[in-house]
């Protein structure tokens, strides 16, 4: 057996069912932040969020820290974007360490909690970790922006955007939990399908989802109206990658994110805000998916070849979309704004 693909089966088998659906994986990692009993203090210069810049998972929770200024208060640690037979590894820092951690595998941060020291399951980002001892917290990607816009803001910056008002929340729930399962989750089971019943399924319910998102744009400006949301910046992601990874290397064709006239649009809104702009690498997503080790094989690139295209540089057309706010000149509600 390929290396490659013995990593992959070593690392996704157990979540793979015999019809060849793809299963969630429980996270390890699911303490709360908060000032009860068995929560973890908010405190600022304590947490460290690692991540992998190519994780879509990863991504939402980066963008949501940048957005509410966590950034100055939360550090950030980043991955190498090969996955090796014991899964991340922090090849960009010195020595292939963390700075703060000290730890080479982001394996190392799970095994000191696991039973025996060696933890069997998928080490995966994001992941919040405390610096003070070494542990991790919480690795709930799903939770964390939540606890991001909640717990923690008595430290969002001056004019933070409210990214979960009070009024909204339970239809945010409700838009998050459709996003995560028909299309963050839902592209992913296209691509890892194994077998063609499976594939088929997942491929019907992910552009029948599209098409709920594209239809549902074409009145508003953000998904939940004239506003930036957590719901935008948790489908964001997969709409970034969509083209470059997904369309092709996923077999996820049947269209573009560049043919949905709103939904296009709507991603291009969202990728020219600064913060959300500068954590997107449309590269690093190909070169990811391509190259990595744990993945090339399953899409016969044995030779290693990354694809030129597509095309990028319509990204920097501008949205066009500010008609559709009462509010057209801000994207975001701001939260001092909510009591005027």
């Amino acid at each position: 057996m390929a290396e490659g693909v013995e990593i992959f089966e070593n690392t996704f088998r157990h979540q793979i069912q015999s019809d060849g659906e793809i299963t969630i994986q429980e996270n390890f990692f699911r303490d709360k932040f908060g000032d009860k009993e068995g929560e973890w203090p908010v405190e600022p210069d304590r947490y460290r969020l690692l991540w992998m810049p190519a994780c879509p998972h990863a991504h939402k929770v980066v963008i949501a820290r940048r957005l509410l200024g966590l950034d100055r208060v939360i550090s950030l640690g980043t991955t190498g974007i090969y996955r090796d037979p014991k899964g991340w590894v922090f090849t960009e820092d010195p020595g292939e360490k963390d700075p703060v951690l000290g730890i080479h595998y982001l394996k190392e941060l799970y095994d000191r909690d696991a039973p025996g020291g060696d933890y069997k399951e998928r080490p995966t980002v994001p992941i919040l970790a405390d610096t003070f001892t070494g542990r991790g917290v919480n690795n709930d990607h799903f939770w964390i922006p939540v606890y991001f816009e909640t717990a923690w803001k008595p430290y969002h910056k001056k004019s933070a955007p409210e990214l979960y008002p009070a009024d909204l929340r339970e239809e945010i729930d409700q838009w998050n939990h459709f996003i995560f399962h028909r299309i963050n989750n839902g592209v992913y089971d296209i691509g890892f399908a194994r077998s063609q019943a499976a594939y088929e399924t997942a491929y019907h319910l992910f552009f029948e989802a599209m098409d709920i998102l594209d239809k549902r744009l074409e009145s508003r400006r953000f998904l939940l109206g004239d506003y930036i949301t957590d719901s935008d910046i948790r489908l964001y992601p997969t709409l970034a990658r969509f083209d470059v990874v997904y369309h092709q290397v996923f077999k996820a064709n049947k269209k573009r994110l560049t043919d949905y006239k709103n939904l296009w649009s709507y991603a291009r809104d969202l990728y020219h805000v600064p913060e959300i702009k500068e954590s997107t690498y449309f590269d690093i997503y190909k070169r990811h998916y391509q190259l990595s080790p744990h993945l090339k094989p399953l899409w016969g690139n044995v030779h290693s070849i990354v694809a030129k295209g597509p095309d990028v540089s319509g990204w920097e057309l501008q949205a066009d979309r500010e008609f559709l706010s009462r509010n057209p000149k801000e994207k975001f509600l701001l939260q001092e704004e909510q009591h005027v």
